[in-house]
């Protein structure tokens, strides 16, 4: 397939508000839904219509480093004019997505981002199966988008947190059913920095899946779907309301800032509803399991940004203090190293096929959502407490002052990010490089 990534006017809401100058792959964003089955080999040309470089990143995927869209560091980034193919096999199901890796806390602010299904040979039964792409803009009174990407409040608090919400594209109203049918929700945040906490009124959601990789399934904890930038949820919800009726869906992350994002709207007549109603756990996927026994263990910590206490940071090779940094739009560090850029030396080197344990240290005061490029690990604890489930994920969600530790077997050669996923958090600094060889 082709996917050409260009400037288009849009309208976040058609007859309503005016056009925005937004980027998009293959003329809409979100981009096209890409749905492959499990084991299949996805090849994907990218054209660049955009007046600057660009590339794309298969988040999630554990795709070969050649094909992980890093600029500079796993390829040249794709010119004006120019296109590049990724091709690579998919091992894993799961709900994952692709987007840029190159100024993207602009190039996905303004739309350049989709979602990748890898459907399971034997899916669940279902009698839907929806993606939700989840997305906040920054709009100006006149319905406008607001164009101040990565300015430094953005990048030193919690990064772009916009005004709007979106899903698949548009302000959502009615998600509209049919009582007593079942639905699989692939719910993707696509968001540069809002975390979403999604209360289901009436309704009894159940993960079924975090970031694409099966976990028993169970209801979320407190009642929420908590999904921070770059994570995935699928869950399965049951119409159980009565016909006609209506149901809302709430995001609580934010104390101060709950609102609605849709109604679940009833139709009539209702369906038949069918005599087994258990949920099924999926099937694994093909991760090795890391032997934590004999890991070798290793501490990764972040630091900086609006009361984070740190005083300075080594940046470019030279020790800079906070103010330095500040004036090169710089606020973060990992291991007290600031990334100016893709390509730097490793923090860590792990030997190819070995496990490890990563102690990942959230030393701000502020949320983060840590990604590992290439590879997918355990959740094994929280502040020195083991995690019940110990979910597969790609991307960790630490509060602040808060620890997890991850154990992977480190199984992918190449030079992989570790980074932020609050993408104005990664541009300011908060971004380093794990090598496996």
């Amino acid at each position: 397939m082709i996917l050409l990534a260009s400037s288009q006017r849009i309208s976040l809401a058609p007859g309503r508000w005016p056009e925005s100058d937004l980027w998009a792959y293959v003329g809409g964003v979100p981009g096209p839904t890409i749905r492959v089955l499990q084991g299949s080999r996805l090849r994907v040309q990218v054209e660049n219509r955009l007046a600057e470089e660009t590339t794309v990143h298969w988040h999630g995927v554990r795709v070969p480093n050649a094909m992980d869209g890093v600029p500079h560091l796993t390829q040249a980034p794709i010119p004006p004019g120019g296109r590049f193919v990724y091709e690579f096999d998919l091992p894993d199901a799961g709900t994952y997505w692709y987007h840029p890796h190159q100024r993207s806390f602009e190039q996905v602010g303004r739309g350049l981002y989709g979602a990748l299904v890898v459907e399971e040979a034997d899916p669940p039964v279902v009698d839907r199966d929806e993606v939700w792409v989840l997305s906040d803009w920054r709009l100006l009174p006149t319905g406008e988008l607001s164009d101040d990407f990565g300015n430094m409040f953005d990048v030193m608090h919690g990064g772009r947190i916009g005004n709007t919400v979106t899903l698949n594209g548009v302000l959502p109203e009615d998600f509209r059913v049919v009582a007593g049918e079942r639905i699989r929700l692939r719910l993707v945040n696509a968001a540069n920095a809002r975390i979403f906490a999604l209360e289901f009124g009436g309704h009894r959601p159940f993960i079924i899946a975090l970031d694409g990789q099966p976990v028993e399934p169970h209801e979320p904890e407190g009642g929420r779907v908590v999904i921070g930038p770059a994570m995935r949820v699928d869950l399965i919800v049951d119409a159980i309301g009565l016909p006609g009726s209506r149901h809302a869906i709430r995001d609580t992350f934010y104390r101060d800032l709950p609102y609605r994002l849709l109604d679940i709207a009833y139709d009539d007549p209702p369906a038949t509803v069918p005599d087994d109603l258990r949920i099924k756990p999926l099937p694994p996927n093909t991760m090795p399991e890391p032997d934590e026994a004999s890991a070798e263990r290793h501490v990764i910590a972040f630091a900086g940004g609006m009361m984070g206490g740190m005083k300075g940071a080594t940046m470019e090779g030279t020790q800079a203090s906070m103010n330095d940094m500040l004036k090169r739009g710089m606020a973060w560090a990992v291991n007290g190293i600031v990334s100016t850029g893709h390509v730097m030396d490793p923090i860590l080197t792990l030997g190819h096929g070995h496990s490890y344990v990563l102690e990942l240290r959230n030393e701000t005061a502020w949320f983060h959502p840590i990604h590992l490029h290439g590879h997918v690990f355990r959740v094994v604890a929280r502040n020195g407490r083991p995690e019940p489930r110990r979910p597969w994920q790609d991307t960790v969600l630490i509060p602040p002052r808060e620890t997890v530790e991850i154990a992977f077997v480190a199984d992918n050669p190449g030079d992989w990010m570790i980074h932020c996923h609050i993408l104005e958090h990664q541009a300011g600094g908060m971004m380093a490089v794990i090598r496996v060889a």
